[in-house]
């Protein structure tokens, strides 16, 4: 499929996702050199994984999940990402996705900043992110309102939203994180950048 530059490029992503945190640190760069704008969706690997029958790479002890573990440390070397393998890993993300989407609607700007706290919280500072008070206190920091956020999170609402974008990603062929649709081309993982740099350059190859 032909590039359009006209249309945003859709990330998906699992805040408990290495690769996807380094995607997150290049991928907005990329676009804006092309004139793109970037579209975030939080999503639960748990709930993709559970529906698709797949594993988590990095499960367990096998030689597979050894060099993954290797190769995350040695990717975002590569990229010069600050980077931590979290002493709890992976965790469970429902309360900074539910956070994100409920902030996106309040303020894009504010979502996208909270999302990079969120990140470097986990896989520079090793804090548990899974934890609400956590996400309370991270808000905090980059002026997110505590009390409404710790609402948000109890909010029905707020729950049914992050069920639709999972949803939504599963019926788009999402698989893992990160995944990246650009004019309905899908790319999958971080060793994708060049290869979006590439597409976003051209028009499509």
């Amino acid at each position: 499929m032909i590039a359009n530059a006209t249309t945003p490029i859709d990330f998906y992503f699992d805040f408990s996702s290495p690769y996807g945190y380094l995607m997150s640190e290049q991928i907005d760069a990329v676009a804006a050199r092309h004139g793109r704008q970037v579209n975030w969706h939080p999503i639960l690997l748990g709930v993709i994984f559970k529906s698709t029958g797949a594993r988590p790479p990095a499960d367990g002890a096998s030689s597979k999940s050894t060099y993954m573990r290797h190769d995350f440390h040695r990717s975002a070397r590569f990229l010069g990402i600050p980077y931590n393998l979290p002493s709890r890993f992976p965790l469970p993300t429902q309360n900074a996705a539910r956070a994100y989407h409920w902030l996106f609607d309040q303020d894009t700007v504010l979502a996208r900043a909270f999302a990079h706290a969120v990140y470097r919280a986990f896989f520079v500072e090793d804090l548990d992110i899974s934890s609400p008070e956590t996400m309370l206190k991270i808000a905090a920091k980059i002026g997110i309102d505590r009390g409404r956020l710790e609402t948000a999170l109890q909010a029905q609402e707020t729950r049914e939203r992050l069920k639709a974008e999972v949803d939504n990603a599963l019926r788009l062929g999402v698989f893992g994180s990160p995944h990246v649709i650009i004019d309905g081309e899908p790319f999958f993982g971080a060793d994708r950048l060049p290869q979006i740099e590439h597409w976003l350059k051209t028009g499509g190859f």
